[in-house]
């Protein structure tokens, strides 16, 4: 999903809570890798491996200037062949340490191998986020949670386009001064499109 559709979706969200949200969330996944710089590992399921979060956060990585925000993809089963940055297994949730970031997704409750694991990066200092069910033990390990329901229509995949869009922001809007991306690009366009000053 393209920048343009971002905001074209964030235009039909407007006045929703999904906004607020998954801004909110993406400023305590920016804040959490920007401030302890230990690194990002994203992981989900078996059955759903996050490969385009994952390269998603890569572009806002380098667009944003923030290379914090560049994840280490941890797979559940990765072959010896795979090329070095898709060959991260589970083992590294184990090697996780204070500083770094751990993001978790899933659509559905974990399965105990992989709680087990998330368990030990929590307990080593790693810092626990996750996007997926609204209750249950992965939500009780993370240290900030974003509820996505299976019944609801906007789709965990959709979320994960809005997260990633809104922690690659340079400035995330704050509770007391929200700036709607239009008003942004309204701005730009205005600065563009001006009449250069007058020679003295």
């Amino acid at each position: 999903m393209d920048a343009v559709r971002v905001a074209l979706l964030r235009e039909v969200l407007a006045g929703t809570e999904w906004l607020g949200a998954t801004r909110r969330f993406a400023g305590v996944l920016r804040g959490s890798v920007v401030s302890h710089g230990g690194g990002l590992l994203l992981v989900g399921t078996p059955a759903h491996e996050p490969w385009h979060l994952a390269a998603h956060l890569v572009d806002e990585a380098a667009w944003s200037g923030t290379p914090e925000l560049t994840p280490t993809l941890v797979r559940h089963a990765p072959r010896p062949t795979d090329p070095a940055h898709l060959a991260v297994g589970l083992g590294r949730l184990a090697a996780a340490r204070r500083g770094e970031t751990l993001l978790v997704v899933a659509p559905g409750a974990p399965d105990d191998t992989l709680l087990e694991h998330i368990h030990d990066a929590r307990r080593s200092g790693a810092t626990v986020l996750s996007l997926g069910p609204a209750e249950g033990d992965l939500v009780t390990m993370s240290h900030e949670a974003l509820p996505v329901p299976e019944t609801t229509d906007l789709g965990l995949d959709t979320v994960q386009h809005l997260v990633s869009a809104a922690a690659g922001e340079n400035c995330l809007p704050s509770p007391r001064s929200p700036r709607r991306w239009r008003d942004r690009l309204s701005a730009l366009a205005d600065h563009l499109t001006a009449p250069p000053p007058t020679r003295w």
